[in-house]
């Protein structure tokens, strides 16, 4: 049989959600490529979707139901029809709304799949079952609050535009690994002069692309933009037209919070010398136009949100918000581009029920009453591996009372301990509709292979559990197609003018943007409100972040890597091997400090846990900062624990956010 090739899109949780061409044999993914079709992605895959086939069809796929035999934890199972499991899921969570009520149960997803139809599938079905519902904040809440408190709705400016700058800086953002195709626009601005600085906590593999690397204690960004902003306004490099006219409250952040962050003070809260805070101020006010790329790692500390919102503040001084290629890029919203409701259905709750944070999911399941959690569904997620304070959600896990159901195309972390085990598809075998949130693209895909195994979709799954609850809506009993189908027939204004025969096809197609867009500003004022009265604090100043002044001497950056993303593809042993194993990174100083070598297997530790690593000792981390890339499983870790036996469940200042890189650590010799 000949090949056929599909177009079909990545569904992870990256801002570029590029566009795929899939070679199909015989039934069988054989080969995935970029395609060079679409408008932004251009036919280039990161490393990691190179070979997406081998995770479509690896050996270790789920490919049955399974019903757990062993003691939790231990991963033993026998395997089930799907009859046997959706029959006792539904007798389970009917014993637990009748002895506990329907808010004893908690569902936990996030990204695992982008897709608008499967990643929200769960929504409707839980808000009819009259579930607890999550606050699903584990990502970025708090770059959106700091963002929006200065620059309201405002869109963000096409990502291309950043070929036109003079002066890119990519703020807290390893490029490299988690938004490539932005990079292409960053060396065409070199290509015609332009500098690039890079922003970060250490130097990751982006700094190659940088002219100048800036490594500010971390959560101390907001100080530097302080800094910056007081060498500007003090030496009279103010675009004084643009703040007379378009800025609102820059007299105010002028007269009583810029006087307080001279560079000397600066340097003494960001570890960057007063010389360099100066010329980094008068470069970035005198470039025609700056463009700053925001990345997402900044906000999670205790005091993200204001730690964005005080950048955001940054590019009204100079005017760069009023000029083409220049300003500041957060992330695109593109969510008024389908009516989304129509997919979540909120109508179904008979009332709003509680909600209960993601981050805090370790107190979820071992401290939360009235109802206790006695019931927990997971589906495109990893808990037990990607959120804060492991050991607690594993002592949640591992209770006898707690009866956990996992979807999932692999044996990870969190499946070894549920009670019953469903097998997923992947983004090839499902159809779905795609939104960016790093460029203005759109997409539907349809299968381009057929589920493998038993696999089901979590829409398909959740048509099962909703039948076995005895739901009656027809909603239940559509289709993933008929429910974009029906997306798809309500109009929006976003999607106005969008390339309708292409998108048909399958191709990626660009939402148009808006032609006052980005350089309207939509606040209340009008403006850019760098004074906000609505907000707790009107003006943007330095917040600590919650381990400033800590005890122990190593900030943890659980940072991204090219070759995973978070927890996913780690079933690929290549993949894995690109990365050297489990490895934690630190300065030579550091590793002399404590006698300790490269390549040593050592134990990092704090108050919460201790997890075993492979030492790493380079220049390119800053002594004061232990790095760990990725988040592995444990089955290919080290020891028993993985990077969130670390961290905190902690939220940050504004958006209920997580706080990964705000963690204090030391390190030893294991013994």
């Amino acid at each position: 049989m000949s090949a056929t090739i599909t177009r079909s899109v990545c569904p992870y949780d990256c801002p570029d959600t590029c566009g795929l061409l899939v070679e199909v044999e015989n039934g069988r993914a054989v080969r995935v490529t970029g395609d060079p079709e679409h408008p932004f992605t251009r036919g280039t895959l990161c490393p990691k979707m190179l070979h997406y086939e081998r995770t479509v069809h690896s050996p270790e796929r789920l490919t049955t139901p399974l019903i757990r035999t062993g003691a939790k934890g231990a991963g033993e199972f026998r395997r089930a029809s799907w009859e046997e499991a959706i029959a006792t899921i539904a007798a389970r969570w009917q014993e637990i709304i009748a002895a506990h009520g329907a808010e004893a149960i908690l569902p936990y997803s996030y990204a695992g799949t982008m897709g608008l139809v499967q990643r929200n599938s769960g929504h409707p079905f839980f808000h009819r079952l009259g579930a607890s519902r999550l606050e699903r904040t584990i990502c970025s809440p708090a770059k959106e609050a700091g963002w929006q408190a200065v620059m309201g709705e405002t869109p963000a400016p096409h990502p291309d535009e950043v070929a036109e700058s003079d002066l890119v800086i990519l703020w807290g953002i390893n490029a490299a690994a988690t938004n490539i195709h932005f990079l292409h626009g960053v060396r065409e601005a070199k290509r015609r002069g332009a500098a690039v600085w890079l922003i970060d906590t250490y130097e990751t593999p982006t700094a190659k692309t940088a002219d100048r690397v800036i490594l500010p204690r971390p959560g101390s960004d907001g100080a530097l933009a302080l800094g910056l902003m007081h060498v500007i306004s003090r030496e009279g490099l103010v675009d004084r037209a643009f703040v007379a006219e378009r800025v609102q409250g820059f007299a105010e952040l002028a007269e009583t919070i810029l006087p307080d962050y001279p560079p000397e003070r600066v340097e003494a809260l960001t570890g960057i010398p007063a010389a360099t805070v100066e010329e980094l101020a008068r470069l970035y006010a005198k470039a025609r136009a700056p463009f700053i790329r925001l990345g997402s790692g900044l906000s999670r500390y205790g005091n993200g949100a204001m730690t964005i919102r005080t950048i955001c503040a940054l590019p009204a001084l100079v005017g760069a918000y009023g000029k083409r290629g220049g300003g500041l890029f957060a992330s695109t919203s593109t969510g008024p581009a389908f009516a989304l409701k129509e997919v979540t259905r909120e109508d179904f709750q008979a009332r709003p029920t509680r909600l209960v944070n993601m981050n805090r999911l370790g107190h979820a399941l071992t401290e939360l009453a009235d109802p206790p959690v006695m019931a927990l569904y997971v589906y495109h997620s990893n808990p037990a591996a990607v959120t804060p304070d492991q050991n607690a959600i594993l002592r949640g896990l591992g209770r006898d009372d707690l009866f956990t159901v996992v979807h999932e195309r692999f044996m990870t972390d969190t499946a070894r301990w549920a009670d019953v085990v469903l097998p997923a598809t992947s983004s090839l075998e499902t159809s779905d509709l795609y939104r960016a949130y790093g460029t203005y693209c759109i997409q539907r895909c349809r299968p381009a292979v057929p589920p493998v195994g038993e696999s089901r979709s979590n829409w398909d799954t959740f048509a099962l559990l909703a039948e076995a609850m005895g739901f009656d809506e027809p909603f239940f009993r559509q289709s993933a197609d008929e429910l974009i189908d029906r997306l798809l027939a309500i109009p929006t204004s976003m999607r106005e003018g969008i390339d309708l025969a292409r998108f048909n096809e399958g191709k990626g197609v660009e939402l148009p943007l808006p032609a006052d867009a980005p350089r309207t500003f939509r606040t209340p004022s009008g403006k850019v409100e760098i004074l906000n009265p609505r907000e707790p604090e009107p003006l943007p100043r330095f917040l600590p972040a919650h381990e400033e002044g800590g005890t122990l001497p190593l900030m943890l950056m659980t940072a991204p890597t090219p070759y995973a993303l978070n927890a996913s593809f780690y079933e690929q042993e290549e993949l894995r091997e690109k990365q050297g194993g489990m490895c934690l990174m630190v300065n030579p100083a550091e590793a002399a400090a404590r006698g300790l070598a490269d390549g040593q297997r050592v134990v990092a530790f704090n108050v919460r846990g201790e997890v075993a690593f492979i030492l790493r000792v380079t220049g390119g981390v800053p002594a004061g900062v232990a790095v760990a890339e990725g988040v592995w499983w444990s089955a290919h870790a080290p020891g028993d624990r993985t990077v969130n036996a670390l961290t905190s469940q902690r939220l940050t200042d504004r958006g209920n956010g997580s706080t990964f890189y705000d963690t204090r650590i030391d390190i030893r010799a294991t013994a």
